[in-house]
């Protein structure tokens, strides 16, 4: 059962076999073995492609929670008091940044016996295929087999440097962007909408398109465009004057900030406690960004 949950969380033996620490061919006998116990075919096997059947489909639903909750084993306290077992975990890169220091020293350093996995990217990783316990992204998350905690509200700013604002002048209004360079996030060289807090929306124009949040800063700091970006991430930037506001009052929501999963209510508690200590952070973070003359009483 084992195996044939992980080929149907991974989409192959040979990924099944990776995890597993055994061999595709193993993987393979052991999903015969059920197939015969169970009297029926789980998948539809091809030299390309490992298709789950309705029946595989039904079995998976039913012992897959099963399985998750047996897999909160690895959570088992170690003769040291804390957690055992691997925590694989993704982040934006941008966020890393502001992360990773605190999670690398307070809490590996509580729970010195869990391992840490981490993958860092701007786009949306498949976290069952990808095999990640939790994953931390900014923004809407709207597949409806995941599991969403929200965690903090991180504001969004407009920033521009000093010497595109002296060329270009600082837009007073949402109108006024309309005329102004940006260095735009895209998606598949598709430039993303910028939208306001009053429904209205624009398509800005430039010529620098980014697929990350640190392409973007940097950008930015260049004088190659207005760009949108967290206000946690700028903070220093602002306070220095690298960077400049140039955001019209009120015209912009936050941007939530969650940690996703697929592990359905059975949440083993190294994600549980993960997750708790990244929204305490993320909350000192809002703190420092609305505050920036706090900023060393927000790191304490």
């Amino acid at each position: 059962m084992i195996a044939f949950v992980r080929t149907v969380e991974v989409g192959s033996f040979s990924a099944a076999a990776r995890d597993l620490k055994t061999s595709p061919s193993a993987i393979s006998k052991s999903v015969g073995g059920l197939e015969k116990l169970v009297g029926s075919r789980l998948f539809l096997r091809s030299t390309r492609a490992l298709i789950l059947t309705p029946d595989g489909q039904m079995l998976f639903e039913r012992i897959g929670p099963l399985l998750r909750e047996l897999d909160a084993s690895d959570d088992g306290l170690s003769s040291s008091g804390g957690l055992t077992g691997r925590l694989r975990f993704s982040m934006p890169v941008e966020m890393s940044e502001l992360f990773l220091g605190a999670i690398f020293t307070k809490f590996a350093e509580e729970y010195p016996d869990l391992t840490l996995d981490v993958g860092l990217t701007d786009r949306f990783v498949d976290i069952i295929r990808d095999d990640y316990d939790v994953v931390f992204r900014v923004g809407e998350v709207v597949q409806p087999d995941l599991v969403v905690r929200h965690l903090a509200d991180l504001d969004m700013v407009l920033v521009a440097a000093p010497s595109l604002l002296s060329k270009r002048g600082v837009p007073r209004t949402i109108d006024a962007f309309q005329s102004m360079p940006f260095a735009r996030y895209s998606v598949g060289s598709r430039p993303a909408h910028i939208a306001f807090a009053d429904g209205s929306r624009i398509l800005p124009t430039g010529r620098i398109d980014c697929d990350s949040g640190i392409a973007l800063h940097t950008a930015a700091r260049h004088g190659l465009g207005v760009a949108l970006l967290l206000r946690c991430v700028v903070v220093d930037d602002l306070d220095s004057g690298i960077l400049i506001d140039v955001t019209p009052a009120g015209a912009l929501k936050p941007m939530r900030f969650s940690a996703v999963h697929a592990l359905g209510r059975t949440v083993p508690s190294r994600v549980k406690l993960l997750s708790d200590f990244v929204a305490l952070e993320a909350q000192k973070l809002t703190i420092r960004a609305q505050s920036p003359g706090d900023a060393a009483a927000a790191r304490d």
